[in-house]
């Protein structure tokens, strides 16, 4: 197999892109940094809660979920002014006239944005994970969790229902379990014991509590007894891991998550049937692989609006540019809610987006006449 060649134009546009493109890329990290990331880091130097070194490494921390979002926007606009430039100063014309099709003069630039996609990959995967960890570490948090779990059987009656209201790490406090009978009665399901625990703490096979009371109820619903329990094993084996995993990742944001974890979580949604949480995940993770791949769309985006007449306004291209940027990620929200609330499949939910932008770019396509 040949590799095509490598010519003094290859070498000449993917300089120039490459160079426009981070300019592109730092203005829009530093915007997006600004406000509030910037505000409340000079805000936790000043009131003396970590030093200067610290701030910047809060900061540096940050950068990998921006850079995660400005390196798309950015090649887009790098290379929509490096072939504007390029037509204004009538290069474009002599490429054109040369010969070199379409496909052939963008080819430095895909080869660029596959670098790109590349890098956003690996940041959504490792780098922002890694960094979450980091700065929770620095800022010395521990996660407190309010979750409730339910154990049911396989006719999907629940067993046990254990309500946390307040977790740390492992250790549990405040714990209710509600212990359900096996007769059900106009679709209400019948309990047989509550318990109340004032702590607990999670093992890997198993939840063990402490300090129990113990209320026995009748088939009428009355307590018949009360009594004190020193410990009681509420979840055991699997189900124990599956629940300390489900409390763990409630309050984790998914981009906190690496790709492997977040697949086992979303495949263990899928076994809890818990169809919101489920979705939403699905699409997050389907979105780990098909949102580093807008970089080669934005590449082609960008160089199609880049292509222009002599004498026609820059600002077009641009406008339009900037607006499919914002376009992109303000909508991004709106897709996730309807995956999650199952107006759309997690599937669509992902990739319409990308159909999007290819659609947008053969309509350019057509109208350049290239």
């Amino acid at each position: 197999m040949k590799f095509p060649k490598i010519t003094i134009y290859d070498r000449y546009i993917f300089k120039q892109v490459t160079m426009a493109s981070l300019v592109a890329v730092l203005l829009f990290t530093i915007v997006w940094i600004a406000p509030e990331m910037l505000l409340n880091t000079i805000k936790g130097a000043l009131s003396g809660d970590y030093g200067f070194k610290t701030a910047i490494l809060i900061l540096t921390c940050d950068l990998p979920k921006i850079l995660n979002s400005t390196f798309p926007g950015g090649l887009l606009l790098g290379i929509l002014f490096t072939f504007d430039k390029l037509s204004k100063d009538s290069e474009m014309t002599i490429f054109r006239a040369v010969g070199m099709s379409f496909p052939r003069i963008i080819a430095p630039v895909i080869v660029l944005s596959f670098f790109f996609t590349g890098i956003c990959f690996y940041l959504g995967d490792k780098a922002t994970p890694k960094a979450a960890v980091k700065v929770q570490a620095i800022h010395g948090e521990i996660r407190s969790t309010q979750y409730i779990y339910t154990q049911k059987d396989d006719k999907g009656h629940p067993l046990v229902s254990v309500i946390v209201s307040k977790s740390m790490d492992k250790d549990l406090q405040n714990v209710i379990v509600l212990d359900f009978a096996t007769g059900v009665y106009q679709d209400v399901h019948q309990l047989s014991n509550i318990y109340s625990a004032k702590s607990g703490h999670v093992y890997d096979d198993k939840w063990v509590l402490e300090n129990i009371t113990n209320y026995k109820i009748s088939n009428d619903g009355i307590y018949v007894d009360v009594k004190h329990l020193d410990k009681l094993n509420v979840l055991n084996g699997e189900a124990a891991k599956n629940a300390y995993t489900l409390m763990s990742n409630s309050t984790m944001k998914e981009r906190d998550i690496t790709n492997k974890d977040l697949k086992n979580y979303v495949k263990l949604l899928k076994k809890e049937n818990l169809t919101e949480e489920y979705n939403y995940n699905l699409n997050k993770y389907l979105q780990r692989f098909l949102k580093p791949f807008i970089c080669v769309l934005l590449a082609i985006l960008g160089a199609l609006l880049g292509f222009s007449k002599p004498r026609e306004q820059r600002l077009i291209g641009f406008t339009i540019g900037i607006g499919c940027i914002f376009l992109y990620y303000i909508t991004l929200p709106c897709f996730d809610v309807m995956a999650e609330k199952g107006v759309l499949s997690p599937y669509l939910a992902a990739s319409l987006p990308l159909v999007a932008f290819i659609i947008a770019i053969h309509q350019f396509y057509k109208a350049k006449d290239l």
